[in-house]
């Protein structure tokens, strides 16, 4: 039952090349940065990642990019990161551009064992009509286009209304950052922080989780686990002290400042 690793190396070390992988975060938040430096000095390629972004450009899940480490990305925004948008538009890179509620319950139902749901989500686009650019070439256009998904009219409050039908993810490793953690791998997030990061574990296979405190099983009241233990595989200690970043700063002006 006690899933401690000793480091972030040792948790990771085993990632191949080519495995699919599910990221937890929020923009800058709650990304599993010892996790992620460990795997970029591991050296896996050629990764297909599951996560809302991608990072920025030195930071978060832009390291493996930077690197050229990931050969596809499922994501909802990747607003803020320039590699990313090269990589795309050059071609180098694949992407699956995903609503944001869409790829959680895609990441939810993957960790549920629930194969697919319909959803209205994108109807009537090119979501889930087929065409959006999943690859380009070199010279910009169209290397490789989304398929049209299944759609099928449900009733709603008595009227009949499409939905799209949107298949599970699962993935070969999660990876996820923690407040809290105990050696059973109950695990507890720090506010937002929480956002995708236990959908991203569920769908893991395999899922390892950083935590800034390790506590001993019994230390972390039941009702406070915001991630129950069955769905983490292996646990590593990274502590307070870890740097966080935040995306973008926006502060207010001094008093009497110039407008």
């Amino acid at each position: 039952m006690d899933k401690t690793v000793a480091t972030a190396r040792d948790a990771v070390a085993d990632v191949p090349d080519g495995a699919s992988l599910a990221v937890g975060g929020f923009g800058l938040c709650g990304n599993p940065m010892a996790l992620i430096e460990a795997l970029l000095d591991v050296g896996s390629a050629n990764l297909s990642v599951v996560s809302n972004n991608c990072g920025v450009d030195d930071w978060g899940l832009g390291l493996l990019l930077g690197a050229r480490r990931i050969g596809t990305m499922t994501s909802s925004y990747v607003g803020e990161n320039k590699e990313f948008e090269r990589q795309y538009l050059s071609g180098e890179l694949t992407v699956n551009l995903t609503p944001q509620g869409t790829l959680a319950e895609k990441l939810r139902a993957g960790g549920a064992g629930i194969a697919a749901f319909y959803t209205q989500t994108g109807v009537g686009t090119q979501m889930a009509e087929g065409g959006l650019p999943r690859r380009y070439n070199p010279d910009g256009s169209v290397a490789e286009a989304s398929t049209a998904k299944g759609t099928r009219e449900f009733s709603v409050d008595g009227v009949m209304k499409p939905f799209v039908l949107e298949e599970a993810i699962t993935t070969d490793f999660s990876f996820v950052h923690a407040l809290r953690g105990d050696r059973h791998g109950n695990l507890v997030f720090n506010k937002s922080a929480r956002n995708f990061s236990p959908l991203a574990a569920m769908a893991g296979r395999i899922c390892v989780a950083q935590v800034e405190q390790l506590v001993e099983p019994g230390e972390i009241d039941p009702d406070a686990v915001h991630l129950p233990g069955v769905f983490v595989h292996r646990i590593v200690e990274v502590g307070h002290d870890i740097e966080k970043r935040v995306e973008r700063r926006t502060v207010r002006e001094a008093e009497g400042a110039a407008s």
